[in-house]
Parts: structure tokens; C-alpha cells; sequence
């Protein structure tokens, strides 16, 4: 096969960090972005990435504008798509008619956005991904990078509708920005994702913290794990099966789900976090953009509510981020005490819930 055409359809803090590394090792990459000022600051300087250490990486690169997408003649054979999980059925459908007939989107995105794209493109031309890199991106042109390419992992679906030959060279594509695992139950680990996601991402930006930070605090460490472990609760109902990502050890223990919720949420503190780094949610508030909520708790309390389950902690939080986003409440330490609360309300036999380690749990 000739070098593959790749586009890269939403580069901000994770997806340039990831089309740099794939472009740095030798593939054919078009970067598509839809911040005007992202664009030409790339197209100025290339794409910088500061990685841990100090050290920082410059990458020229082929970037276009979102509305250049119609100028486009030459189709792509995969496409990694880095939108938020709201904007996916109309980027699918931008991209479509730029889809080769055998070509691939790749979903590298939080919550459950794969039966989106497969209904868009069908089944045998949708990959499900989960992706755990951390980085940050304050100015255009540049990503604070927190997880290196050696400690970045990604599952991708190994889907017999796509076939081997596809899903293996996704695969080969994508190990330029990490560790890749091929697994056949991308729903359980889509929600297994989807589960931590649930418990560190959009709680976290409620009180406007970095996530290590807000875990520092012992009522929002356990309003964090509560949360999570209600998601996990979720993903059992739904027909997902407890397993371990995120580089965990095969031999975890998935017989407990509250306990594995809480190990879930310790490999992200421990594996995927600096002291400063913030989640994806809280930039967003910072930008003035709204968050994913809807497609991650959102997502747990539908799932929940659908299969005769209570997810008090993902309900709350959702109606805090609506409240946020109306520009009711700040996004800042002042809601914690209400976070407090709830978890008071509805889970008040949880003191410092065990299963991590001293220094992760506010101690």
C-alpha cells in the first residue's frame, strides 16, 4: 500500500501533540482545525510541543482551516477524529465525502461517540478509541504536553467489520504518539474510559482546580470517587465488562466494581497527572467554551436512570455545569461546600475511601 493519507480533524491540546508525533514519524498528515488563530500560528511556526523536563519539540506541519475542508480533492484512508464528543455528527459528516471508500474514522474522543460515527459512515468503516494523553493549551501554536509519548496509552477496536489490514495500520499510525493495545471489547473499554472521565474531568472544573489539587481536598476526593463508581455501576447495566486500561495490570482485581472504580480513578492521579495539570473540561470553561458534560455525566445518569439506577452524584453534576455554563455560578472553590453536601446527602457512610495511596488520598 502507498504511504496512507491521514487527517487529523480536531488538534487541540491532545490532537496536535498526536498528529506532531505521527507527522515526525514519516506519515502523510493533514492537520484540520477549527480555531482560526491555531491555524495560522501553526502555519507560522509549526506546531510546538512542551514535553516534561523542559525539553520542547518543534514540528512543521500541514494544517487547514475547518471551511478549507470543501477545497479538498484528495481522499483520506484514516481519519482520527479529535472533536469534542458534541461536535461529532457534523464533523463526521464534513469529513465524509473526504473518506476514501475503503478509508477509516477513528474515534479519539471522550464519552460514547462510536455508534455516532458508525451510523454516519457504517460499522465497517469506524474505528472506537480510547485515549488517555494529558497535556494543556493556553495559546495557539503551542501544547503544554504532561504525559510523554513513553506514558501515553490508547486502546483502538479490533473490529472484523474494518478487517486486520485496516485496524493494524491504524494501530501502527497511531503507536507514534504512544502505547497502543488492540482489544475486541471496545464498548466495556469505552466505558471504562467513560467512567473515570465521569469522575475526574467536569467535577473537577466545578471548583476550577487542577485536578491533583482538587483531590488534595478529602470531601472532593470522595465526591470524585462516589461519582465514578456510579458510572461503573452504569457501564455493569449497560453490558460492559470491568476490565482494565490505561496500562493497568492484567491481573487487576475486577471482582469489586466500587474498588475498581477507585483503582480507575488512582492509575489516572498516579499514571497521567502533574500538579498542575487541568482537565480538558476546566479549559474549556477557561475559553469560554462549554464543556462535555451532557456526553459524560450526562451520559452515566441516562444510562442509570434507563436501567433502574440512581446516579445522585452525576446528576448534581450536571445540573451544577448547566448552571455554570448559564453563568449562575462561578467555577471556583465556592461550589465545594455544595459538593460536600451532596455527597453527605447521598453517600454519608463515605469517609476517605481506601485503595489509594496516602499521598493521593489528601492525606
Amino acid at each position: 500500500m502507498n504511504k496512507p493519507r491521514i487527517a487529523y480533524l480536531g488538534t487541540g491540546a491532545n490532537g496536535a501533540g498526536i498528529a506532531a508525533d505521527m507527522t515526525n514519524a514519516g506519515h502523510d498528515v493533514t492537520m484540520i482545525e477549527q480555531w482560526p488563530d491555531h491555524v495560522e500560528a501553526m502555519r507560522r511556526n509549526g506546531i510546538i510541543v512542551d514535553l516534561p523536563g523542559g525539553r520542547s519539540e518543534t514540528t512543521e506541519v500541514h494544517v487547514r482551516h475547518l471551511c478549507e475542508v470543501a477545497e479538498m480533492r484528495q481522499p483520506f484512508d484514516l481519519v482520527y477524529l479529535g472533536m469534542k464528543a458534541y461536535d461529532t455528527r457534523w464533523a463526521v459528516e464534513l469529513i465524509k465525502p473526504m473518506l476514501a471508500e475503503d478509508g477509516v474514522v477513528i474515534g479519539m474522543q471522550n464519552g460514547m461517540t462510536r455508534g455516532t460515527i458508525a451510523s454516519i459512515v457504517g460499522p465497517e468503516r469506524c474505528l472506537g478509541a480510547v485515549i488517555e494523553v494529558t497535556a494543556n493549551m493556553y495559546k495557539p501554536g503551542r501544547v503544554d504536553r504532561q504525559s510523554p509519548r513513553e506514558e501515553s496509552w490508547f486502546a483502538l477496536e479490533d473490529s472484523t467489520a474494518v478487517g486486520p489490514e485496516r485496524v493494524a495500520l491504524a494501530a501502527e499510525v497511531l503507536r507514534a504518539a504512544g502505547r497502543v493495545d488492540v482489544v475486541a471489547d471496545i464498548h466495556s473499554a469505552k466505558w471504562m474510559k467513560l467512567a473515570v472521565n465521569a469522575a475526574e474531568l467536569v467535577t473537577s472544573a466545578l471548583v476550577g482546580l487542577p485536578l491533583m489539587h482538587a483531590a488534595k481536598d478529602p470531601a472532593l476526593l470522595n465526591f470524585m470517587l462516589a461519582t465514578g463508581r456510579e458510572a461503573v455501576a452504569a457501564a455493569a447495566a449497560d453490558g460492559a465488562i470491568l476490565m482494565p486500561i490505561l496500562g493497568m495490570p492484567e491481573d487487576v482485581d475486577t471482582t469489586d466494581p466500587a474498588a475498581f472504580a477507585d483503582a480507575l480513578f488512582g492509575k489516572v492521579l498516579s499514571s497521567f497527572c502533574l500538579p498542575d495539570t487541568e482537565t480538558t473540561c476546566l479549559q474549556d470553561w477557561r475559553k469560554g467554551r462549554r464543556n462535555e458534560v451532557e456526553e459524560l455525566n450526562g451520559y452515566v445518569a441516562g444510562i442509570a436512570r434507563t436501567n433502574g439506577l440512581k446516579a445522585p452524584l452525576n446528576i448534581f453534576t450536571v445540573e451544577m455545569a448547566r448552571r455554570i455554563e448559564r453563568g449562575e455560578l462561578p467555577f471556583d472553590e465556592t461550589n465545594r461546600d455544595a459538593m460536600a453536601a451532596a455527597l453527605a446527602e447521598h453517600y454519608p457512610e463515605l469517609g476517605n475511601l481506601a485503595g489509594l495511596p496516602p499521598h493521593l488520598a489528601g492525606a
